[in-house]
This record gives structure tokens, sequence and C-alpha cells, in this order.
């Protein structure tokens, strides 16, 4: 079985696809399958959090691609930015992950399917509308265990790299759809 252990930032060649929800993204340990039908083991630092994009050499020298697979997520948006800030300020204090995406003129967010979240964001006025997409929430203001100077390989949607400037706690307390209520 092929294991994958280490993050480069380019590639000659690319063996294969390894396509993952957000969740799986964030593991360190986990036995997945390939594109291909390929059953690999992923190993990476604790903290790690895989964006789409990223390459992974294993143990032979191949290079792997992860790709951020689709998965049920609302798509937030509102008709002014002030209105749009105040939604991302109430899923923050809730700590839940967001995407930011669009540009000035207009901005969304995207976060995991959630119907109590979805019935508060309508109640500050969004437009709050299911899709499937990739998810790339924001890593946060604080720098994880992934190592400095990585950047996303992927569409950033805002044109800015996912860079974060600090440590990120690894106890952080976020919250997930999944999570009891």
């Amino acid at each position: 079985m092929l294991t994958l252990h280490t993050r480069i930032q380019q590639a000659e060649s690319i063996s294969g696809q390894l396509v993952l929800p957000y969740d799986l993204r964030e593991k360190s340990r986990q036995r997945a399958i390939l594109t291909s039908g390929e059953e690999v083991a992923v190993f990476t630092a604790r903290g790690t959090v895989l964006r789409d994009g990223d390459l992974l050499m294993g143990d032979d020298g191949r290079v792997v691609q992860i790709v951020a697979a689709h998965e049920p997520t609302y798509r937030v948006e509102c008709p002014t930015p002030r209105e749009l800030l105040r939604c991302a300020f109430h899923l923050g204090n809730r700590h839940t992950q967001a995407q930011v995406g669009g540009d000035a003129g207009s901005g969304f967010l995207r976060i995991r399917k959630d119907g109590v979240l979805k019935e508060m964001l309508e109640g500050l006025g969004a437009t709050v509308t299911e899709e499937s997409a990739a998810f790339e929430p924001e890593s946060g203001a604080y720098k994880s265990g992934e190592g400095g100077g990585h950047h996303h390989h992927g569409d950033a949607h805002d044109g800015h790299p996912h860079n974060p400037l600090a440590p990120i706690p690894l106890r952080q307390k976020i919250h997930r759809p999944s999570d009891p209520k």
C-alpha cells in the first residue's frame, strides 16, 4: 500500500488524485482510496489541513494531488456588505467554520449544511442557498501545524492565499453540523 507522508510544493508528474471532503482533509492518519481505486495510507503532521491542489509524495516517490470533494453546503449572500458582515460575526460567535468567497462587489460565505444555522442566517436577512461545493473554510488568524510558507493552490475565490498569521490552538472548539446540539 502506498503511504503518503510528505507535502511538496511542485512535481514534474502527478500519479493520482485523492478526493476528500473537508472533514477527512483535517485528519492526520487515515486510509483512503485514490480515484484510480488504489488504497493509500495518509500520514501528516497533527494539525495539518490538506487543501485543494496540495501535493503529497509517497514512500515510493509517487505524487498524489489532493482534490476537495463537493459536499452539502450553504451559500450565504446578503444585499449589503454590512449584512454579510453581521452574518459572519454571528457564525464566528458560534465558532462555525466558514469559507469567504467572491469579491468586494459580490461577496458570499459558504458553510456546511446546518438547518439551525440556516434559520439564524435567514433571520438576519441572508439568502441561504443549498449547494454541493468544495468546502475550503478560512484557516483562521492563527498558524496551524502545517508549517510556514504554505499557500493555497486552488481557487481562493478572494484572490488571496490562505496563509494563517499565527499558530492555531490544536484544541480549538469549532462547531460542526454533526456535533450534538
